[in-house]
């Protein structure tokens, strides 16, 4: 049995290795200036307005993110650019499962 547990966090430490370069790259598209991960015209004055808000909305940062994701779902058929608005859908919802990750690791004390 302690082998099948060992190789059980063998496997665990290969998964999480490979969640962390995908949240690298997650993170790397998101410096890249497009129209989903950042857009020229959400970063004034050195601050992304994402981190703004989240800074300005607190622990009401997660309903917020919930709502962009309902609002791009809702109107991707109707805006003239349908897969760009899923992609914005999907990166609100790896910003809100990040967030929900990183609560689960690090709970508060």
């Amino acid at each position: 049995m302690g082998m099948y547990r060992e190789s059980i966090r063998e496997r665990f430490k290969e998964v999480r290795e490979q969640l962390e370069q995908e949240k690298e790259s997650q993170l790397k598209l998101f410096k890249e200036h497009d129209n989903v991960n950042s857009p020229a015209h959400y970063n004034e004055f050195g601050i992304e307005c994402i981190d703004a808000i989240e800074a300005a909305t607190g622990e009401g940062f997660e309903h917020y993110l919930q709502g962009n994701i309902l609002k791009y779902l809702w109107r991707y058929r109707y805006k003239g650019k349908p897969l760009e608005d899923l992609h914005k859908a999907q990166w609100y919802l790896n910003y809100l499962i990040d967030i929900t990750d990183d609560k689960q690791e690090n709970p508060k004390s």
